[in-house]
């Protein structure tokens, strides 16, 4: 690499580290925030709620927009934003006025995520360069939301959950000066309307779809979860007539019916959401089964952190022998196999060592399965689309983040059930939460490994 092309390789990783950490960073402070601002316990599920909408239901229309206005302009727009949310959650004496700073970051993550992909494989064009590129982005897309969470428990006990906030301002304000010096702008050669129709029913189908299974994991199955689910699958449906015939479509059906990109997104949801599950049901476990305190917790989760940033590491030399599609469904298998081992846990202390060692091999196998499919969906389309390429990629892994939590914690409610819950009762929670997602994964990994597998004898360095 020249030096050029590192200085803007690290600016944009440390942005796509700060988006992924955004949507996890006051995971753990939620109970002090609610306390200081005058949250009730109900409505502070919403605080996290609001930037998963808005960062998962508007990731492919900004993705499609930086194709045409260009990438880098989307990039540092959402970058300003960013600093001027993060600034009024920073200083926010009120819950709307928190509700509102969080709904401005998830535009600007949605914003700033694809927009930052696209300038990577715009600018990485030589194949080796582009999977070492696309492998450390993974490690900072995926290593984010552990590390936020590390990083808001030692924030939080340190100084403030406000600094949660305040430490993005002078990344924000870094990339918004020196991006413009070292990335070219991108976007489309072929200029075309924005398929405004599109736009819309794929945003409010998003909306309606993570808003619906967000409530079922906060309240089961009531009427407003299964309308909102009932809505978002009309909408989507919709979506799909209007977008085979639309002649400059947001998402072209052809690119949808692609083998490759259907299974690879649909891998994505099994990724991210499985292990964001396994974090979050971390996290009980070593508060509420074993006693440890919320900054220690933060700290068992350094294994998968550790064991992301490896895979990252090794994971482009590993796919320059071996097809991403042949490695996809193997890899998810042995994460979702390696997450199994947290079905037996016990509550004695003794299991905290072997379950941190299974979760550093189960987040190995996830960055690898990351990493194949960010290769697969980012391969697949031409230069003219890469915005709404990579925009779908971050659309999928924003998802599976945002309901990767409350589908498999409606799991793990139907088996506490309601009232207080024992040690034991939550104890039992967690054991078939976690052996439903490891189950789920390792299944969908073989069908993967079937599908794919022998799709491409080449390797992805000529993909």
């Amino acid at each position: 690499m020249s030096a050029r092309q590192t200085t803007a390789l690290v600016v944009l990783l440390a942005s796509q580290f700060m988006m992924a950490a955004d949507f996890s960073v006051l995971n753990v402070a939620l109970p002090e925030v609610g306390v200081s601002l005058g949250f009730s316990t109900g409505s502070l599920q919403w605080i996290t709620t609001m930037f998963a909408l808005c960062a998962a239901g508007c990731t492919l229309v900004f993705g499609r927009v930086g194709d045409f206005v260009g990438r880098r302009r989307i990039f540092t727009i959402g970058m300003v934003v960013l600093a001027v949310s993060s600034l009024l959650g920073g200083v926010a004496g009120t819950p709307a006025m928190l509700l509102l700073a969080r709904t401005l970051q998830g535009l600007a993550t949605a914003a700033v995520t694809p927009a930052a992909l696209a300038l990577l494989t715009t600018a990485f064009t030589e194949p080796g360069l582009r999977a070492r590129a696309l492998g450390l982005n993974s490690v900072m897309m995926s290593g984010g939301f552990s590390v936020g969470a590390i990083l808001g428990g030692v924030l939080t006990d340190v100084l403030s959950w406000r600094w949660a906030f305040f430490i993005n301002i002078p990344v924000a304000i870094a990339a918004i000066i020196v991006v413009p010096l070292v990335v070219d702008e991108s976007r489309a050669e072929r200029r075309s309307r924005i398929d405004l129709p599109g736009a819309v029913l794929i945003t409010l189908g998003m909306f309606a779809g993570i808003y619906g299974v967000t409530r079922v994991g906060e309240d089961g199955l009531d009427a407003v979860a299964a309308a909102s689910l009932v809505v978002a699958a009309v909408l989507l449906g919709v979506f799909w007539v209007v977008e085979s015939r639309t002649a400059d479509a947001l998402v072209p059906v052809h690119i949808l019916k692609q083998r490759d990109i259907a299974f690879g997104n649909l891998a994505a949801l099994f990724i991210f959401g499985g292990e964001t599950a396994l974090i979050f049901f971390t996290g009980l476990y070593v508060q509420n089964v074993l006693g440890l305190s919320s900054l220690l917790a933060g700290l068992v989760l350094l294994g998968i952190g550790v064991g992301q940033i490896i895979a990252g590491v090794v994971g482009p030399r590993i796919l320059q022998k071996v097809s991403p599609r042949s490695l996809l469904g193997l890899s998810l298998l042995l994460q979702g196999a390696f997450m199994l081992f947290g079905a037996w846990a016990s509550a004695d202390s003794a299991w905290l060592v072997p379950l941190i060692v299974t979760q550093f091999v189960n987040a190995f196998f996830s960055m690898l399965a990351a990493l194949c499919f960010m290769v697969i969906a980012t391969s697949s389309a031409d230069a003219d689309s890469q915005g709404m390429a990579t925009g779908m990629a971050t659309q999928s892994q924003q998802v599976g983040i945002a309901i990767g939590i409350p589908l498999v914690s409606s799991v793990f409610a139907a088996v506490i059930g309601t009232g207080s819950p024992t040690v034991a009762q939550e104890l039992s929670g967690i054991h078939t939460a976690i052996a439903v997602t490891g189950t789920a994964q390792v299944v969908i990994g073989l069908v993967l490994w079937l599908v794919l597998r022998g799709r491409s004898p080449k390797p992805a360095t000529s993909v």
